[in-house]
């Protein structure tokens, strides 16, 4: 067994950069429904867990399993969105282009790294069909995704992709277009690619396809943004429902900042998708997986020890904290119930713990020292959340901070909203910032006899995504992890 003087972290908050993610995953409910269940549509808040999801099933390492992951830090968008389709409807302009770059990347499973094939008669003729295709318009079987809407390349073969060409009226019979064409053919080039690889997909394996880092370049004022990200949510389940009637082990899995989706996407059918093939990621709710649990793994981990119940070899929870609460109740309420937030908090308890001499737990006042640099974290990561929604967020913090309390009232806050709101590049109605404010879980509502069991509660939009705001509350309270953050009081005296 390690020692806790002897480590430096329980991992890092990014799971681009968590060495342990890979030894410590926990297997949460969202993980087994994307990978074995109907829904192809995970959300989460920024940090809950997504890429994580992502990066276990891109990693599968399985004889019957296949999976392609596409995450877009360094991807020619300008090259793909000249691939739009002017005259369809709205909100199908990037569903073709989509459906293409789906069906490459399909195309490149099944050409170099499913051994299985061809597993029929039918799939040998249809991959060499897929093959001839591929590897005369990009020179390569296995094209590197930047490549797929390159201008510099020309679609070949054509003709045995019942393409008809009649229209383009070349002066002679020619079997090639050129890549800015595309959209012009988009459906029949699709339609004949999607029979080809759906044929050649072996049932007895698993295809997955994923999507992650979606949120690169998300502007919610922009139109094009949102239709390109409408395409591919339709895409994926364009290929869900040809996957179900063909038999087909084939998922496009899309995983989307949850705020993203229910704000800025807006069209038809919505309603039905999120319904039939959305899953949210959360954490500590009836049904799914523990935070505590994310940890215990780690703590094993990194000291050498059995997972289970190791919480309580790491925190000494003999003790309560104040009003009566286990150390990981305390820690809890001050996160956004996300995995980031659970490792930060312990890590910046460590950092505490590594200060001072003696002992082999964490206490009370290791958690209690380590409010501040946790809380000042917490708050850049919301700052990084919504400052493209707000451009004036730091002036609803320092609204927040002239409160000087955790509990403010609306006439508390109209008071500091007239000191500040001069300042607001964007001015709004203080009744809007303070919904702003709930929708990010800044700030919690005060509601009366809780859900009917008696009692009252603080609601925030982490714990109950469909509680909506309510404009006549008595009181708000600031979320506990952004106290120190912000200097505030946590009551009045008198």
């Amino acid at each position: 067994m390690n020692d806790l003087h002897s480590i430096n972290d329980f991992g890092a908050i990014d799971a681009e950069s968590d060495d342990l993610l890979a030894r410590c995953f926990e297997s949460h409910p969202a993980y087994l429904e994307a990978l074995n269940g109907r829904r192809f549509l995970v959300l989460g808040r920024k940090g809950a867990g997504k890429t994580a999801i992502y990066k276990k099933i891109v990693l599968l390492r399985d004889p019957a399993t296949f999976s392609i992951g596409h995450s877009f830090a360094d991807y020619p968008w300008h090259h793909h969105d000249a691939q739009v389709v002017p005259s369809a409807a709205e909100q199908e302009r990037y569903l073709h282009s989509w459906k293409y770059l789906i069906l490459l990347s399909l195309s490149k499973m099944l050409l170099n790294f499913d051994q299985s094939q061809p597993w029929s008669e039918s799939a040998m003729e249809a991959l060499a069909k897929l093959e001839s295709f591929i590897v005369d318009t990009y020179g390569s079987k296995d094209p590197d995704i930047t490549e797929v809407f390159h201008p510099g390349k020309r679609l070949r073969h054509l003709n045995k992709l019942k393409v008809d060409l009649k229209l383009f009226q070349f002066e002679k019979e020619r079997d090639e277009l050129a890549m800015e064409q595309l959209p012009r053919v988009f459906q029949d080039v699709n339609r004949s690619l999607e029979q080809l690889a759906l044929t050649s997909l072996n049932p007895s394996n698993r295809y997955y396809i994923c999507f992650d880092q979606l949120d690169i370049g998300f502007q919610p004022a922009s139109t094009e943004y949102h239709l390109r990200l409408i395409g591919l949510v339709l895409a994926a389940r364009d290929f869900a429902n040809s996957a179900r009637e063909r038999g087909c082990n084939l998922k496009i899995l899309v995983f989307l900042r949850s705020d993203i989706y229910h704000k800025s996407l807006l069209f038809e059918d919505k309603n039905k998708i999120t319904d039939t093939y959305r899953v949210e990621l959360e954490w500590d709710q009836p049904g799914t997986a523990t935070l505590k649990s994310v940890m215990e793994r780690r703590f094993g981990e990194v000291l050498g020890i059995p997972a289970e119940n190791s919480w309580n070899i790491v925190f000494d929870e003999t003790t309560e904290m104040r009003g009566h609460q286990t150390k990981y109740q305390h820690i809890l309420d001050r996160t956004f119930r996300r995995p980031r937030d659970v490792i930060k908090f312990c890590n910046c308890v460590l950092d505490v713990f590594h200060r001072r001499s003696g002992g082999n737990k964490f206490t009370n006042e290791d958690v209690n020292l380590a409010h501040t640099d946790y809380s000042n974290y917490l708050r850049s990561e919301i700052v990084d959340e919504i400052h493209k929604y707000h451009p004036d967020q730091k002036i609803y913090f320092e609204m927040l901070r002239h409160l000087g309390y955790q509990v403010f009232t609306p006439d508390e806050f109209a008071k500091a909203y007239g000191s500040w709101n001069e300042k607001l590049e964007q001015p709004r109605p203080m009744d809007e910032i303070l919904e702003q404010l709930y929708d990010f879980s800044i700030i919690g509502v005060y509601r009366a006899g809780g859900r009917g069991y008696g009692g009252a509660e603080y609601v925030y939009k982490y714990v109950d995504p469909r509680a909506e705001f309510n404009r006549s509350a008595e009181r708000f309270r600031v979320h506990w992890g952004l106290v120190e953050a912000l200097d505030l009081k946590q009551y009045k005296v008198g």
